[in-house]
């Protein structure tokens, strides 16, 4: 073969423990990396958020001036924000941030150290508003018949998962890890995944939009328990039904004991139902938990009635059952044998039914990604990691995701919770080892940067960073900007 004729060497990647050999036109495993004549590139545009100073106004430019006001924030509205996005990562760890970049705003000087950091302690957090049974406390969340996560204690009007971990991506089988890693990225970058629970539903989760359990969309988020509904709603009721029994899986409430009932001197009506009872009108346990009546396995609201008492009860009583959505309604009267009959529902207590439904508010999945930034991640911003993290307690350092504002856990270390819907979109990318590869953004002043031990010297104007192939998005959410995904190269 002719010298001319030699076939390209491949370059190895070092952006990750992979250490991909990547051929010419061609990526690596993770398809962020790939090499352009024999060059190392990153196929994803580094990402500005350019913020304009009142909605319909243009986005302001990069280079503030000094005749602006500084008001003393780490992060103006009206700043353009260099997000990690696009930026690579500090792998193997001795590496300073790729992008340590410089602002002046009114004479003080700020700096931002973003990072694609590399994720094997991460996960997410999913809050899904239904009342619908998807499965225990505890119980195993699969995906492709791997386990992911577990449901976790429930909250008012939502049920919670936690996905991922160091434990799924890494202590189980290799297809375990893999599929879990997978289950994140989709979810970060606001893709539906379809999830199992083990003995409960089948849910279909995507950050922003309705759940879909068992194949049926959710609609509505409830006004809140069987109880709280009847305190709510009380003084509708009052003259035109006899007694309203509010069926919900955790706290049935029922008017006429509730102490709202008595405030508006509703009289005991001898209705009976099952369950445990709290207090006054405040039942538990009134059915099995199931996708029926108020997240109960009934579909009959009449199933948890005991027969009335004959002492107290009368012919006519008139009786409403209702979920928490509203979206279950049932009106009855009692016959002379005190049996409830079904009749038709009148209008002003439709009229209550309907107001229950309008204060409910759209049932929607929420995704935080939650992940710890360990000490190799900070040693690219800090030669002395622990001052970055004291920092960042004092409130001195502000820390973001893709530009989201965080949430900072307290205790040691930075572990950070985002909203993965306020982040451009693809903010988030993998890396075969299994891990989730985050955006992640470290702003201060200058002078707190050279006070921690910051790379002083990999410090970059803003004016330098910013080139034609720059992505620029005008506002931060998954509809903002072009999608990420220009490859310029094959995958191998």
């Amino acid at each position: 073969m002719a010298d001319g004729d030699a076939k390209p060497e491949k370059i190895r990647c070092d952006a990750c423990p992979v250490l991909c050999y990547i051929a010419e036109g061609r990526s690596g495993a993770c398809d962020r990396y790939a090499n352009h004549d024999g060059q190392l590139v990153r196929l994803d545009p580094l990402t500005i958020i350019e913020n304009a100073v009142e909605r319909g106004t243009d986005a302001v430019p990069f280079l503030q001036g000094d005749s602006q006001e500084w008001d003393g924030t780490l992060l103006r509205a009206t700043r353009p924000f260099v997000t990690a996005i696009g930026a690579g990562t500090t792998y193997p760890d001795y590496k300073p941030a790729p992008f340590i970049v410089s602002q002046s705003v009114a004479g003080a000087d700020m700096v931002t150290v973003v990072t694609e950091g590399i994720f094997s302690y991460c996960g997410v957090k999913v809050k899904i508003d239904t009342d619908r049974f998807i499965g225990h406390e505890r119980a195993i969340v699969r995906c492709d018949g791997e386990p992911v996560g577990h449901v976790m204690t429930s909250e008012y009007g939502s049920k919670m998962l936690s996905l991922g971990g160091v434990e799924h991506l890494t202590g189980g089988s290799k297809k375990e890890g893999r599929v879990t890693c997978d289950t994140l990225l989709k979810l970060c970058n606001c893709e539906a995944v379809e999830l199992e629970v083990d003995d409960g539903a089948t849910v279909v989760v995507q950050a922003g939009k309705a759940p879909v359990i068992n194949g049926v969309e959710e609609r509505l988020m409830r006004v809140g328990c069987g109880s709280a509904t009847i305190g709510m709603f009380a003084a509708q009721w009052v003259g035109h039904t006899d007694e309203v029994i509010v069926v919900d899986d955790h706290i049935t409430g029922v008017l006429s004991e509730h102490q709202a009932g008595k405030m508006l001197d509703i009289p005991p009506t001898g209705i009976k139902i099952s369950g445990r009872r709290s207090t006054p009108g405040r039942y538990f346990q009134v059915a099995e938990p199931g996708t029926g009546w108020g997240g109960t396995d009934i579909e009959d609201p009449l199933a948890i009635l005991k027969p009335a008492d004959a002492k107290v009860a009368w012919p006519g009583l008139r009786l409403l059952m209702v979920s928490t959505t509203g979206e279950q309604h049932a009106y009855y009267e009692l016959d002379q044998d005190l049996a409830p009959q079904p009749r038709p529902l009148p209008d002003v207590l439709r009229a209550s039914v309907d107001l229950i439904a309008e204060n409910c508010e759209p049932a929607v999945c929420s995704v935080l990604f939650m992940g710890g930034a360990g000490g190799s991640l900070r040693a690219g911003v800090t030669t002395n990691p622990v001052k970055l993290t004291n920092s960042v307690k004092d409130a001195l350092t502000h820390v973001s995701c893709g530009g989201a504002d965080c949430y900072v856990w307290p205790g040691g270390g930075i572990t950070v919770m985002a909203d993965v819907t306020q982040m451009p979109s693809n903010a988030f990318g993998y890396v075969p080892t299994p891990a989730i590869v985050a955006p992640i953004e470290f702003t201060m002043t200058l002078s707190d940067y050279i006070a921690l031990g910051g790379h002083e010297d990999r410090v970059r104007p803003v004016a330098d960073v910013v080139t034609s192939g720059t992505r620029r998005i005008g506002r931060v959410g998954k509809d903002a900007g072009p999608s990420n995904g220009d490859r310029r190269a094959e995958k191998e």
